[in-house]
């Protein structure tokens, strides 16, 4: 990717899809949100802090509340939604998980149950787990693919294919270059769960299967353009699929189908680091790290290539606040006073800091083997 950033960085799409990274699951009835109550179960006696974070999270739970239902009841309405509609249930949820952070610390013994949206149990209550629900199936709704989107039936096989494709066409092996289908997977989920051609309900710059910008999309058209002949060469099927997709798309914006969209997005963001692949897995062998590396030249390009051009990737220090600002927006140190007061980090701790994706770059693995499995099972 090039390497000065974005300026619109602080509405980068990776964190801003879902706002949170996990599934949607059952849908949950916006009117029945009252049961859910703040802690209660206190100690015998609290301090002057612990009771202070106490009602700044109970404050916290409310407010998530009443955006939540304020935005189901514009759409249950049919109102005309606000400019980034997803901007303050967004703010409210990290605003809610920060104030839950900051009394866990302060009073640990409020961590509680695991939850089964896999979030560490010191920054979420499991007993809100309706409050995400709704959260997840307003923003569903929120970012639902425009009418003229070009859906693929084939989504994943798609990513998964463009991803090896080019990675040969930069000269990888077949071992590397699978590596580099299975990690555009990877950025698929992490950029939209999963979900092709969505559109994005907290920025009016990216949309699309890899939530790139119009420059981002374009510019990848035109580095797409100059390998073309290189991948028909050793693969005229997918050319010739590349082709009956243009067709397609003609002259409608290149995001709004899931093939131009990913074949597009990676292009411009990543092709030029897949030749590293052989170094990068030999120093980061666990798949989920590879990917989260390549999520981070999504979100901080200019950082992440210099720490890989610096042989000593992990151990890189990042001290720009502008920076530190990005990764936040990104649920990267974002929950708490102690994580938000931080100043600089490495790109090792950013990497553990970004637990908040582990679930969709899980699924992705899942998915990207039940994709290899069915290839090798095909005579």
């Amino acid at each position: 990717m090039k390497v000065s950033f974005r300026s619109s960085a602080p509405a980068r799409a990776a964190a801003l899809t879902f706002g949170l990274f996990f599934t949607p699951l059952v849908s949950a009835d916006i009117g029945n949100l009252s049961f859910i109550s703040p802690v209660e179960a206190q100690p015998a006696v609290l301090t002057k802090f612990q009771s202070a974070a106490l009602n700044t999270y109970n404050d916290a739970v409310k407010q998530f509340r009443s955006v939540l239902r304020l935005r189901r009841a514009q759409i249950n309405s049919n109102q005309q939604l606000p400019n980034l509609p997803g901007q303050a249930p967004y703010l409210a949820r990290i605003n809610m998980m920060s104030t839950y952070k900051d009394l866990t610390d302060a009073l640990p013994s409020k961590i509680g149950r695991p939850n089964k949206f896999g979030i560490p149990p010191a920054y979420f209550d499991a007993d809100n787990e309706s409050l995400l629900d709704e959260y997840v199936n307003l923003f569903n709704i929120m970012q639902a693919p425009p009418f003229n989107a070009q859906n693929s039936d084939t989504p994943f096989n798609d990513v998964v294919d463009l991803g090896t494709d080019i990675g040969r066409a930069k000269r990888l092996d077949a071992t590397n270059a699978e590596v580099v289908g299975r990690i555009s997977l990877g950025i698929f989920f992490a950029e939209t769960n999963g979900n092709q051609n969505i559109g994005n309900a907290r920025s009016n710059t990216y949309k699309g299967s890899l939530q790139t910008g119009a420059s981002e999309d374009q510019n990848g058209q035109k580095r797409w353009a100059a390998i073309k002949k290189v991948i028909k060469a050793f693969d005229p099927a997918l050319i010739a699929r590349d082709a009956k997709e243009e067709a397609r798309v003609s002259n409608l914006d290149h995001r709004l189908n899931h093939w131009t969209a990913v074949r597009d997005g990676l292009m411009n963001a990543h092709a030029d680091v897949f030749p590293q692949i052989p170094a990068i897995v030999k120093a980061m062998p666990d798949p989920i790290d590879q990917m989260k590396l390549f999520e981070l030249i999504q979100i901080i390009p200019s950082p992440t290539m210099s720490a890989l051009n610096s042989g000593i990737f992990p151990n890189y220090k990042i001290s720009d606040l502008t920076i530190m600002g990005y990764l936040r927006n990104n649920s990267i140190f974002t929950f708490g006073q102690v994580d938000r007061a931080k100043t600089s980090t490495t790109f090792r701790e950013i990497l553990d800091a970004m637990w908040l994706f582990d679930d969709k770059f899980e699924r992705a693995l899942s998915k990207f083997e039940e994709i290899k499995a069915q290839q090798k099972s095909v005579p």
